[in-house]
């Protein structure tokens, strides 16, 4: 959203149609995107929105779930039907619907994309032209421009345009963000393995790995890139992906993504600041429920309890990551 605007009123009044009392309890602004949004006492919903779930991944077949379960958000979502390029019939009960009909469907007015990230820029653009309200998986998009399209596109049209990062309502998170508060960073590292992911469909690994980009962003304010490099050895199907940025106090962050088959799940981390060090993750807790904890913020938007210096600082944040890794892959990249 443009600096100094305001959404326009059609849009205003789409975000309050639900309220139906008084609603779920809007963050506080140190809340938001850590250990997500308390609750209160909720009346009924004046009205529900109809939801499809578009991809029945991983993510997808989390968030049926949770609009099928009787959470406190989900009291304001109607879970539809889904959308799969497999013919599924139904899951759970839940019907399998077409492209088509979701987007035509006046009964949907939202849609839960879930699809691999090459997809989601063109999923967006289609449900939003429908004037349906969006969320969707990060990366929104794998290019700043195009985000950043988007989202004017949802401003002319009057919609909420979210885009999920339950990597910040991890209870890691939570810990780091307590133990970064007040310190001098001197230096740090965050290297995350995994086994691969085909880039045709998760993006370049600066989009694929946009989380950990997020949390050194979300912990350190906005970075710049001073060099990145990309080893790859196709045939072995492995990937090594070496940043170093840098802190607006000018203070160096190094992060790497090493990808290969075995290479297990993992990030481990250092940061060293004037006051002591912090050396990899203790185990802080099990993450429980964080992709209901993005709903419940995404409903938020929808009943129009966030201010619009909350939407305008997450949106900064997220345009801000998409630009560093666009630079990233051109560094890597060059020819491309």
């Amino acid at each position: 959203m443009p600096k100094g605007s305001r959404r326009p009123a059609r849009q205003r009044r789409a975000a309050g149609r639900a309220r139906g009392g008084r609603g779920l309890q809007a963050p506080r602004a140190e809340d938001h995107g850590v250990s997500g949004p308390a609750q209160r006492g909720i009346a009924h919903p004046e009205k529900k929105f109809g939801v499809v779930v578009v991809g029945v991944g991983r993510a997808g077949s989390v968030r049926m779930r949770d609009l099928r379960d009787s959470h406190a958000s989900s009291a304001f979502l109607n879970l539809i039907g889904f959308v799969s390029r497999r013919e599924l019939g139904s899951i759970n009960g839940v019907p399998q619907i077409s492209l088509e009909d979701a987007l035509s469907s006046e009964e949907v007015e939202v849609a839960f994309v879930c699809s691999e990230s090459a997809s989601h820029e063109d999923y967006i653009r289609q449900f939003l032209n429908a004037g349906k309200h969006v969320l969707v998986e990060y990366p929104m998009t794998l290019s700043r421009a195009a985000a950043q399209g988007l989202w004017e596109l949802a401003e002319e049209k009057g919609k909420i345009l979210h885009e999920e990062h339950v990597e910040l309502l991890m209870e890691e998170f939570a810990f780091l963000k307590k133990e970064v508060v007040g310190k001098d960073l001197l230096k740090g590292s965050l290297l995350f393995t995994a086994a691969p992911l085909k880039e045709e469909q998760f993006g370049f690994p600066a989009f694929s790995g946009i989380s950990r980009l997020t949390w050194l962003v979300a912990l350190f304010g906005e970075l710049s890139v001073v060099s990145a490099t990309l080893v790859e050895r196709k045939e072995e199907q492995s990937m090594k992906m070496t940043v170093c940025l840098e802190t607006e106090q000018k203070s160096p962050l190094t992060w790497t993504e090493e990808k290969g088959p075995g290479l297990k799940r993992n990030r481990y981390l250092s940061f060293h600041f004037k006051s002591g060090s912090l050396e990899n993750m203790p185990n802080v807790g099990i993450n429980k429920n964080i992709f209901l904890k993005d709903q419940n913020i995404f409903v938020q938007k929808l009943l129009g309890q966030f201010s619009e210096k909350e939407l305008a600082a997450e949106k900064k944040r997220i345009l801000h990551c998409l630009g560093l890794a666009e630079e990233i892959q051109k560094l890597c990249r060059p020819n491309n």
